[in-house]
């Protein structure tokens, strides 16, 4: 089972991905709470040259709520990280954590119910980039 949902774009500059990522997740009423330049990180703390990735931790602030109320703890799990990295050949791959994979581990019907609803929203923010 894969635990993220991924596109892969072709002929799009890495940084105009980036931002065509964050337009796609505002449309669908996530916003971006953490991001990391993993390249920029690798560099600087280890000097090692990596790809472009881009960590941007996504929060829709509703259904957050709504996971809060059901289960306290769900936070540890929060928010959800969509990648954006370069390719090998100029391509750019965007990943999505599948939330319903994620919080298989808590038991808990009506929390994945609203996971379900947020892997939705989540496959069509990657399906409009």
């Amino acid at each position: 089972m894969s635990y993220t949902m991924d596109k892969t774009i072709a002929g799009v500059p890495f940084e105009q991905v980036v931002e065509m990522t964050r337009a796609a997740l505002l449309s669908k009423g996530f916003g971006v709470l953490t991001e990391i330049d993993v390249k920029a990180t690798m560099k600087k703390k280890m000097d090692a040259d990596v790809d472009d990735y881009i960590i941007l931790g996504a929060c829709n602030p509703r259904m957050a709520f709504e996971a809060m109320k059901m289960e306290p703890k769900v936070g540890a799990m929060l928010p959800c990280n969509v990648i954006i990295r370069g390719l090998k050949g100029g391509d750019v791959m965007v990943s999505a954590i599948d939330p319903v994979v994620s919080m298989q581990g808590i038991d808990n019907d009506t929390l994945k119910d609203t996971a379900g609803k947020v892997r939705s929203m989540l496959e069509q923010v990657i399906a409009s980039i």
